[in-house]
């Protein structure tokens, strides 16, 4: 062979390796992207988009009226300006003026000069599904301009400099700030990459040209504190090891050194000092309040998109604050009851051999006395000092004017009736027109030894409009007797109303009872048990124990083994501790808890798989307005298929698919508390100020608003359900996510919830109220999920009791066709048609696998009807069977991450076709259902990233086809060669 020869023949193998390599890798990418985007579909739907809906109506049905929720607002921006302006009127009224000797407010023409590094980077929200989209907020420096104040820019950029940062990418498709000097921030469940140092600018940082700036602007500093929060992480217990400005031993909610540097710099070089606590959280405040150089303190919380805005009116007197406390403020909060018992604990004896993972825990040992109900209590039974333990009592707040109260009637209902009464509050101020807020508290007659009973709770609120100097208006505040039952969960396991006594009193706080206003007294002739036939008439069956296995941890003894039940009894003798040496280690019903989920130890062996796949010519809009046992949503469940729910249970991550056999048409579903946000997408909404702020306004009227304009929002972003209101309570200050959550009173908290979700409801949106429930403190959320350990009464009491409100009291009118002609008919129907349980556990039972709490309670004693879904189900406890056999209806999940055990045992069918029933039913009376009529059919064309795909696997296939040609012609050619 010549040497020619060889090199052609050389060049042929190696042409021929190289492009034959070439071939095979693009067309193994090619088959690996197309099984990953089809596994992995649900996410590329939710960041891509999925293919528009197409509705053809039947014929004769074209012109029949199927708008049954409408937008009040034309255009995008004149909702977004409206929306704006709800922002601003929540913070306006949520702002609490805590401490005033005159100063406030400034005259709107002052030169202020703003301190501390809040200032120039405030908190606005949180971290995680309730974050705020900051890309369009109004700062803090721009809120003071626009209500007339002149600030000292000087020093204002040099906060902005010291806070400078910059975005990077997150793996949640969001941007994290990386900042040049770290502050406090929560990374949601990555504690080694979260840090907790308060960052505020030390006073050295303060050049001589800034501070020789004071002179001009000295009509007032205003100085910013701020606080953060985020989900998937607590505030920090002791500071050690995270700011050298800490003692050891002190917690984030404390003042560090700098800050108090700061203040310290303030008094020295201005006559007048206001300060702004920018927290949703409590923080440790009597620093201030006692210092006599503090001439103003407003608690401003997380104000959203453009609550600065209401700050600068509050601050020039356009706006009288009118928000009152929602959580109280303590002095000490190492002195808190809970204090001790929240945080990380785990048990010794449970691992991966005996459960799917370690096993970590909580103890409430405090019971019903949180928050001001132990406060109010401690200091009724002499084992506190009121006025040294306390700063700001619960429901706290001054204003820039007066108020007169007089009580024009009072009705007292029987015992199944209602306390109605009437008060006529006046604002007696000669300058600045307000608001006000009346509030009604209830104590219970107490035997010691009895049931638990705080000395003092609130039954409701009023908040008046706004009145002019000299106006007056009338408002009623209402409690229905059974609401001041207590539950007996150890004799008669059903709530008791004790004979006795009862007193009423209207209040200004939790601690003040308002001048010149007598107590009522409310008898109640023989002890009340609601059991058997008896029951609230609130409640659909009567109320009984669901919860004996999580009670029995407790003890009134003390018991190795056993949690002591805190006693108003005797205080000292129980107040919490630490956990033992014996709390770490399991009992073997605990252990047992732990275990993996079985699904057959489960079935019911006697079940009969139920009919599918039937042809009886229903679609989903047929069951819109019918009552939720009515016959026919036996035919339409009929028609559904097993493959169906498989796709929809496990594939509801921000979304629920269509399903075809029964024309349901496919939903977006998206959080948050802080208003509609695609956490894992692109799609937001107004940012409002947190909910502590919301509750903090004290108004069902603002709440009812908020609602509705939430649900205006999700007509014109095409949303039908919401991730939201966030419902769980503020057990102790250092939770992370308190920012999300409306205040530690339940009552405060059900019903302005209650108000959010009927007003939502008005636009068609199905409103998941979370995290059901006792998901209040997020360390060890999502560790194999942390066991809650409570007594029943502190249970439902405490925890339930917000929940049950919403779910009892929500309401919406309901537009639907209800005859064969197109009649549009109205009806009244609960506003609640969704859930969303949690992440922790019940006892050690998961909360989305709890049948005491989803069915026994929820379903059967509240009378709820709807869907419930999972919190995010990635983890492995969660099991997709005993969610569904539990209660649990659906998850935010992708069917690439999670799924089931069985799908073929008749019980397992059962529980299929029961979910497809709660979720249809969710779905039929809501807005998913706008423009769809009896006889609609449903398609939808393709997605455009499956276009996209489609096209590149054709274009593809051609090279492959072009590229596989080229080489055997050009090997063929250098075998000729």
């Amino acid at each position: 062979m010549d040497q020619n020869k060889s090199k052609s023949k050389m060049s042929n193998k190696k042409f021929k390796r190289i492009w034959s390599t070439t071939l095979v890798a693009v067309l193994i990418i090619a088959l690996a992207l197309n099984v990953a985007l089809n596994i992995f579909s649900g996410h590329v739907d939710l960041y891509l988009g999925r293919g528009d809906i197409v509705v053809t109506k039947a014929e004769g049905t074209e012109n029949w009226d199927s708008t049954y929720y409408t937008s009040d607002y034309d255009s995008d921006e004149a909702l977004q300006e409206a929306a704006n302006n709800m922002v601003e009127k929540i913070e306006g009224e949520g702002i609490v003026l805590m401490k005033n000797n005159g100063v406030l407010p400034l005259n709107a023409s002052s030169n202020v000069t703003v301190l501390g590094r809040d200032a120039a980077d405030p908190v606005y929200g949180g971290s995680g599904s309730g974050a705020v989209d900051l890309s369009s907020v109004i700062d803090f420096k721009t809120g003071l301009e626009q209500a007339g104040f002149n600030v000292n820019n000087t020093v204002f950029d040099l906060l902005v400099s010291y806070a400078s940062y910059k975005e990077e990418p997150n793996t949640m498709g969001g941007m994290d700030r990386k900042y040049d000097h770290p502050k406090a921030n929560i990374v949601m469940d990555k504690p080694e990459e979260s840090q907790y140092s308060i960052g505020e600018m030390p006073v050295s940082e303060y050049t001589d040209s800034a501070k020789a700036t004071f002179a001009e602007y000295n009509d007032a500093a205003v100085i910013m504190l701020g606080r953060g929060g985020g989900e998937g992480g607590d505030l920090a217990r002791d500071m050690t090891g995270w700011d050298d400005h800490y003692e050891p031993g002190q917690h984030q909610l404390e003042l560090n050194y700098d800050e108090k540097q700061l203040i310290k710099m303030a008094e020295e070089n201005f006559d007048n000092v206001v300060v702004l606590i920018n927290a949703s959280t409590p923080m440790e405040l009597g620093v201030l309040e006692n210092d006599e150089n503090i001439d103003a303190i407003l608690w401003v919380g997380s104000p959203g998109q453009t609550g600065f805005n209401a700050v600068g009116d509050v601050l020039s007197g356009a706006i009288t604050p009118s928000g009152h406390t929602a959580d109280i403020y303590p002095s000490d909060f190492t002195k808190d009851p809970t204090f001790v018992n929240f945080g990380n604990y785990q048990y010794s004896n449970i691992s991966a051999d005996n459960a799917m993972g370690d096993g970590f825990f909580v103890q409430y040992e405090e019971g019903i006395y949180i928050g001001y109900k132990y406060y109010e209590t401690a200091a009724v039974e002499g084992f506190i000092n009121y006025d040294d333990a306390v700063v700001y009592p619960f429901g706290y707040g001054l204003s820039y004017t007066n108020f007169a109260w007089e009580v024009e009637d009072q009705r007292l209902g029987d015992v199944d009736g209602t306390i109605d009464v009437d008060v006529k509050v006046t604002n007696t101020g000669d300058t600045y027109a307000g608001k006000d807020t009346v509030q009604l508290y209830y104590s219970a007659p107490y035997t010691k030894g009895g049931i638990e009973k705080s000395s003092i709770i609130l039954g409701d609120f009023a908040k008046t409009d706004l009145l002019a100097p000299g106006e007056s208006q009338v408002v009623t505040l209402s409690l229905a007797v059974e609401d001041m039952a207590s539950y007996d969960y150890k004799d008669n396991k059903a709530y008791v109303l004790d004979q006795g006594d009862y007193t009423i009193t209207l209040q200004t706080d939790s601690h003040n009872i308002k001048e010149n206003i007598a107590p009522i007294n409310y008898n109640v002739s023989s002890t009340i048990v609601y059991n058997g036939e008896n029951h609230r008439q609130s409640d659909k069956t009567a109320v009984t124990n669901q919860f004996d296995d999580i009670s029995a941890l407790f003890k009134d003894e003390a018991q190795e083994g056993y949690v002591r039940n805190f006693s108003r009894a005797d205080f000292a003798g129980t107040f919490p501790t630490a956990p033992t040496e014996a709390d770490f280690v399991a009992s073997d019903a605990i252990i047992e808890g732990f275990a993996p989920y079985v699904t057959a130890d489960h079935a019911d062996p006697n079940a009969v798989a139920p009919t599918f796949n039937a042809s009886n010519g229903l679609s989903l809009i047929d069951l819109r307005g019918k009552d939720y046992n009515d016959p026919a949503w036996n035919h339409l469940l009929d028609q559904i298929t097993p493959e169906e729910m498989i796709t929809v249970i496990t594939n509801s991550a921000y979304n629920t698919a269509e399903m075809p056999s029964v024309n349901k048409p496919a939903t977006v579903d998206l959080d948050g508390p802080a208003g509609i946000s695609a956490f894992m997408g692109d799609t937001h909404g107004t940012a409002y100020p947190s909910e502590v702020v919301i509750a903090s306004t004290f108004s069902k009227d603002i709440a009812r608003q908020m609602g509705e304009m939430i649900g205006n929002e999700s007509l014109h972003l095409g949303v039908n359900g919401w991730y939201a209101p966030a419902m769980n309570i503020h057990r102790s200050q250092f939770a992370g996510r308190n920012f999300e959550y409306y205040s530690e009173d339940p009552v405060l908290s059900g019903k302005i919830a209650s108000e959010v979700v009927s007003g939502a409801a008005e636009k068609g949106v199905y409103s998941f109220i979370k995290h059901f429930a006792l998901n209040d403190q997020e360390t060890n959320r999502v560790n194999n999920g942390v066991a809650t350990w409570a007594n029943e009464q502190d249970i439902r009491e405490t925890y339930l009791k917000p929940f049950e409100i919403v779910v009892k009291t929500a309401t919406q009118t309901l537009k639907y066709i209800s005859d064969d002609q197109g009649t549009v008919s109205e009806k009244e129907m609960p506003g609640t048609t969704a859930v969303m349980s949690s992440f922790n556990r019940i006892g050690s039972t998961w909360a989305g696998g709890s049948s005491a709490l989803l069915q026994n309670v929820l379903r059967d004693e509240w009378g709820f009807r709807g869907a419930v879904i999972s919190d995010f189900n990635l983890y492995d406890y969660m099991y997709a069977n005993q969610g569904i056999h539990n209660g649990t209806d659906f998850y935010i999940s992708f069917s690439s991450m999670k799924s089931f055990e069985d799908t073929t045992n008749p019980s397992v069918l059962n529980d299929f076709r029961n979910s497809a029933h709660n979720l249809l039913y969710t779905v039929a009376n809501s807005n998913a259902m706008n423009n769809i009529v009896p006889g609609t059919t449903i398609s939808y064309t393709m997605a455009p990233w499956r276009k996209v795909l489609y096209i590149a696997d054709v274009v593809i296939a051609l090279f492959l086809i072009c590229g596989f040609a080229f080489m055997v012609n050009r090997i063929k050619k250098n075998k000729e060669a």
